[in-house]
């Protein structure tokens, strides 16, 4: 008995179970699962393997190779993936733009690149560095899982 009215065990008969599975979905499409991709070799260039099987990491391990696969991808040059998944770093090469334009637009390119993923929220000590012809691109990304250190 509560405030002088008797209590049921019975659900109220005025409910509506529409909005009930509906309200249930919304609250479940707000919740992101924890990222997983299978391991990755970044000396290698290839998976990891544990006894000839693949493994599969979870986290900001995860986001990792997601991120270094993007950004080893480029854009729309292979049909697997969408035309929005990788970079399009290759847009600098040969441009003659100076060393201050190529690590803006490089950045630029990074974020594009890796913002596709809901779990990457931003990025913080951008910095690019040339070796000969090579370019390093050098970041820290702000995930859901932690900061992760990224050099490609």
């Amino acid at each position: 008995m509560q405030g002088g009215k008797l209590m049921s065990i019975l659900p109220a008969l005025d409910v509506n179970i529409d909005d009930v599975i509906n309200q249930s979905i919304e609250d479940s499409s707000s919740i992101l699962a924890i990222p997983r991709e299978y391991a990755w070799d970044f000396e290698n260039n290839d998976f990891l393997l544990k006894d000839g099987k693949f493994v599969i990491v979870e986290g900001k391990e995860a986001l990792k190779v997601w991120m270094w696969k993007a950004l080893h991808t480029v854009k729309m040059r292979y049909s697997i993936y969408s035309d929005n998944y990788g970079h399009d770093l290759d847009s600098l090469i040969g441009q003659g733009f100076s060393s201050g334009l190529i690590e803006s637009e490089a950045r630029r390119i990074v974020w594009e690149c890796i913002s596709l993923n809901p779990h990457i929220t931003g990025i913080e000590n951008f910095s690019t560095t040339y070796d000969g012809d090579t370019l390093t691109i050098s970041f820290t990304a702000l995930t859901d899982q932690g900061e992760v250190d990224m050099d490609v």
